[in-house]
């Protein structure tokens, strides 16, 4: 066992109590858990494909038998719901039963020579997909079931290995799926954990040279360092976000206005797709603003341990997200916004926050929260809404709201994000879309089939018939 001194106490953000250890682990056992991840990849490469689904549906089916335990410890680490915990381990076995379903549909190709000119008929080209080999999978706190299955269940229905690191905070829950893998019948070596501080191994592993792939979830500062210290390292990224809803003159108000509350407040904003602003012509502004408002009171708030229903405002991952967010509200407040609902904090719970008459001078109107505030920006027409959001760093998703379809279709061509929603709030999923980002928003497209063709690569073998 390690000592004391090896180990890194998880906190509970809704008491501070410690709920569990997790291993400060060195650069020597990076190395040691990816020669085991090189090595298993060999002979696990070489296993069936029929095989490695078999080993997914068992996953997910174990995973869904014992769910209460996982349900329990998604709310203490990392302040989720009842609700939201068991959904999000719903649909992370449904994920894991797609990929296998996806795996078995991907296919290659032939290609006849003489189809170029000047070709001939005496070669005939197959192409088959490889695994890349090691794949690194790093996930962040917020979703730290359903965002780990998403990097492991392709990598390995591939024939890769994985060594995963998880955040931190949702250690806890990651390395519970990754028991739930072993159980399943994952050989050793296939799925390997590192465990500790990214400030300590994180530069190490992600430009380890028996690494070949990273898939990374997290903030794009740490996406843009991940991408300057690796080289000729294939990369999978999800970052940061600012997705805009765009509220047309003709939209169906009450509908925006639902499904941008949804979209904003659901976890409190702990979320890369969720909505952070709202860009509204100025003619429907104050119905728009009006109904938001009324949406904000029928949002539930409170402790997950107090309160054993579905709540959608809870306490902030840490105080120092909760401190970032509440700067962002009095700068606002400070240079004229006006504070419509919230801005109140008791610890690291932040009432649900909306903001009318945000303007592009104020940080709000830029920065990602991760929180539960919600700027709205008045705009003349629609190309200023276009010329804002496109303004931004980020390129995640962004919503646009009208009953016209013509006008759908041009904001959404024009927007240059990864996925437009029309009549929706901004969301990841369902898991077989394609998910992407532009910008500073990610690298790479994500979604299963997607994330299963990113972790392998085309071989292309060359048949000269006499």
């Amino acid at each position: 066992m390690p000592s004391e001194g090896n180990l890194i106490e998880i906190k509970s953000p809704l008491n501070k109590e410690v709920i569990g250890k997790v291993k400060a682990m060195s650069k020597e056992d990076v190395d040691k858990a990816i020669e085991g991840a090189k090595e298993a990849q060999k002979s696990w490469s070489d296993t069936p494909l029929n095989e490695r689904c078999e080993i997914l549906y068992k996953t997910a089916d174990i995973l869904l038998q014992n769910q209460e335990p996982l349900i329990d410890l998604m709310i203490m680490e990392i302040a989720k719901d009842r609700k939201s915990a068991k959904s999000e381990i719903v649909r992370t076995a449904d994920f894991i039963r797609f990929t296998a379903d996806s795996a078995k549909n991907i296919e290659g190709e032939s290609i006849l020579g003489d189809s170029f000119p000047g070709g001939r008929n005496n070669k005939i080209l197959i192409v088959n997909r490889d695994p890349v080999g090691v794949v690194l999978a790093i996930s962040p706190f917020n979703y730290p079931v359903n965002l780990v299955a998403s990097k492991i269940a392709p990598a390995i229905v591939s024939g890769n290995t994985v060594v995963f690191k998880p955040a931190t905070q949702g250690a806890l829950s990651g390395l519970y799926l990754a028991k739930v893998f072993d159980m399943a019948g994952v050989p050793v070596g296939v799925i390997n954990t590192i465990t500790g501080k990214g400030s300590e191994i994180g530069d190490y592993t992600v430009s380890h040279k028996d690494i070949n792939f990273v898939n990374f979830t997290g903030s794009t500062e740490v996406g843009q360092r991940i991408s300057k210290i690796t080289t000729m390292k294939p990369l999978l990224m999800e970052l940061g976000g600012k997705d805009a809803a765009i509220v047309l003159e003709d939209a169906d108000l009450d509908l925006a206005a639902k499904n941008i509350v949804s979209g904003a407040f659901s976890y409190s904003g702990q979320r890369c797709t969720a909505v952070k602003r709202v860009l509204v012509l100025n003619k429907v502004a104050d119905k728009l603003v009006d109904k938001v408002s009324k949406e904000i009171e029928k949002l539930t708030v409170g402790n997950p341990i107090e309160d054993s229903g579905n709540l959608d405002v809870v306490p902030l991952i840490d105080s120092k997200s909760a401190d970032f967010v509440m700067g962002l509200i009095e700068e606002a407040k400070e240079k004229g916004a006006t504070l419509l609902k919230g801005g109140e904090r008791e610890g690291n719970l932040i009432r649900p926050t909306l903001l009318d008459k945000v303007t592009l001078d104020m940080r709000v109107a830029w920065e990602e929260p991760f929180g539960p505030v919600l700027p709205i920006i008045r705009v003349k027409d629609i190309e200023e809404a276009i010329k804002i959001s496109n303004e931004s760093e980020y390129g995640l998703q962004s919503s646009v709201f009208t009953e016209n379809m013509n006008d759908a279709f041009y904001v959404a061509n024009k927007l240059e994000v990864g996925t437009v929603q029309v009549n929706n709030k901004t969301e990841r999923g369902p898991d077989h879309f394609p998910f992407l980002g532009v910008k500073n928003s990610g690298m790479g497209t994500q979604g299963i089939k997607y994330s299963i063709q990113s972790m392998t690569r085309p071989k292309a073998v060359v048949i000269n018939l006499k």
